[in-house]
């Protein structure tokens, strides 16, 4: 067998805009549909969802039957010893592409490269532990342990002051492939809590796509509004996720009942993310 390549780390190299969505219901069911959808990736939310590394797996079985729509996932954290541990659970069960959230300094950075690579000859590139696990397919693939530090896409999360601070440092972090900002978080270390569409917020959102590209990396956001999303894409923004699930399903449950149900109450849809 041969080595799978990352098709999304190589489109976001090239600047193409992927457009994606955001998984956070926890269902391989609910995964497989919105991936016949024709999303070029799909992030599966292991951070503010009840998933864990079975649902995650079960998810990745659901979405190799739509190869054209990679998988993304993100983990509940990526630093110290349990970060490490999760990095190398994720990749093992298959994932390609990691979202690291809450990534504050450049040397959280390098120890999240680290983990994510395996040592090379010589012993130096990382200390991700090797086993014959789903990733290589339980060893058919010979080359794995040699070609996976390559095919390896990370995605680090800037949503914080101190992420803004070191932005320029932890966005030219050898290894890293993108810089994602957190809109929802970001507005609330900068003293606006659920208020992402502040001038302050969106003016460091802004200040921010135009550090990441200068360091050459892509850089990607969650927008599920369109207006908001096309300004983000216009921007600079590679990879963009337009919608969640999770919201798709409370408006449309909601405006299907408003049809025949006259409740004086707003859809719920909440305006944070």
């Amino acid at each position: 067998m041969e080595m799978q390549v990352n098709r999304f780390k190589a489109k976001i190299a090239a600047q193409q805009a992927q457009i994606g969505l955001w998984l956070s219901l926890g269902n391989p069911y609910s995964a497989e549909i919105c991936a016949g959808a024709g999303f070029d990736w799909v992030l599966i939310d292991g951070e503010h969802t009840p998933n864990d590394l079975q649902t995650i797996l079960a998810q990745l079985q659901a979405l190799a039957a739509y190869p054209d729509t990679h998988p993304i996932a993100r983990l509940p954290m990526g630093h110290g010893h349990v970060g490490e541990m999760l990095i190398k659970q994720y990749l093992d069960i298959g994932v390609q592409t990691l979202l690291i959230p809450m990534v504050e300094t450049p040397e959280h950075a390098a120890a999240i490269v680290r983990a994510a690579r395996y040592p090379q000859d010589g012993g130096g590139g990382g200390i991700r532990g090797m086993a014959g696990a789903r990733a290589s397919r339980w060893g058919r693939i010979a080359s794995y342990a040699k070609e996976a530090n390559n095919e390896v896409c990370l995605l680090l999360q800037a949503e914080s002051r101190s992420a803004l601070e070191n932005l320029d440092y932890i966005a030219s972090t050898e290894g890293v492939d993108g810089i994602f900002i957190g809109p929802a978080d970001l507005s609330a270390s900068l003293g606006h809590v659920g208020d992402p569409g502040h001038p302050d917020v969106q003016a460091a959102i802004a200040d921010a796509f135009l550090r990441v590209t200068k360091a050459g990396k892509a850089v990607g956001i969650l927008a599920p509004g369109e207006a908001t999303a096309r300004q983000y894409l216009a921007m600079g923004a590679t990879f963009v996720a337009v919608g969640l699930d999770t919201n798709l399903l409370v408006r449309a449950t909601s405006e299907l009942v408003a049809k025949f149900k006259h409740a004086e109450r707003g859809l719920g849809v909440s305006s944070t993310y």
